[in-house]
């Protein structure tokens, strides 16, 4: 195969006139919007450039503590970035079950991936590792953010239905499935719809970069859906946990209604 077709600085450079563009676009229809993407386009510019020389040390120095270690860290950011989306709508308990579902849902299918799906040897080969891991763990926190924030909705918008079973003497579980069946079925619909529209609507991001980087579009397919497969499996564990153990947190010890763990 051909070799990867490299960007100079100033090729890299030219690109930041789209951004040019999305600033005249806002500034014409008067949208206060300009900070806030020169932000986002430095804070993603820094951090790229940053994790790029992070990548070329763990690349260089194989160590399973430091490739563990790099896991550690972008699960830690993943969970604080849904604490921010959702820090109106959650209290510790609800923290706790977050981080719960998350991890035992990511590492299950990301070690899973790892041994069974690939047969990696080392496993903690971070050429491979940290990229599967990101993209697991980057949809995860998609879905539980959507989980959250549609369970919280729900219970808020079916109050009185939720109340009126529960005088019926349904179960909290019972009466709240509705919700819980609602608030997982938009969890997973980006994933889904991911999934329908990946081949033929868009090449995803993980297919185009092996594409980029000169491997067989075979080799690139095999690759991609399995990485799908594995990132299905880990936003539904994810989020089907965290639904499992969060609705209790809206019922108190009695089992009357309470709209969120904040109004205690």
């Amino acid at each position: 195969m051909d070799e990867a077709l490299e960007l100079s600085f100033y090729q890299v450079l030219a690109a930041y006139v789209f951004v040019l563009i999305l600033l005249l676009i806002v500034r014409l229809k008067g949208i206060p919007r300009e900070k806030e993407i020169v932000i986002a386009t430095v804070r993603m510019t820094l951090q790229l450039v940053l994790v790029g020389f992070i990548l070329i040390f763990l690349f260089e120095n194989i160590h399973p503590l430091l490739t563990v270690l790099a896991g550690v860290l972008m699960f830690s950011f993943a969970v604080h970035n849904v604490y921010q989306r959702t820090n109106a709508l959650i209290g510790p308990r609800m923290k706790k079950i977050i981080a719960l579902s998350m991890a035992a849902g990511i590492l299950s299918c990301l070690m899973f991936f790892i041994v069974a799906v690939m047969n990696l040897s080392p496993w903690y080969d971070p050429r491979y590792f940290i990229p599967i891991a990101g993209m697991i763990i980057g949809n995860s926190m998609t879905g539980i953010t959507l989980g959250v924030n549609n369970l919280n909705n729900g219970m808020d918008a079916h109050k009185d239905r939720i109340e009126g079973a529960l005088m019926l003497g349904a179960a909290p579980k019972t009466a709240s499935k509705q919700v819980l069946n609602e608030a997982f079925d938009a969890a997973m619909l980006p994933t889904i719809n991911s999934m329908v529209g990946m081949g033929i609507v868009f090449l995803p991001g993980m297919m185009t970069g092996q594409i980029l980087a000169g491997a067989s579009p075979l080799v690139a397919i095999n690759y991609q859906i399995a990485i799908m497969l594995g990132v299905t499996g880990s936003v539904s564990l994810s989020v089907l946990l965290y639904l499992h153990l969060s609705y209790r947190v809206f019922f108190n010890d009695r089992q009357q209604l309470r709209l969120s763990e904040k109004t205690k």
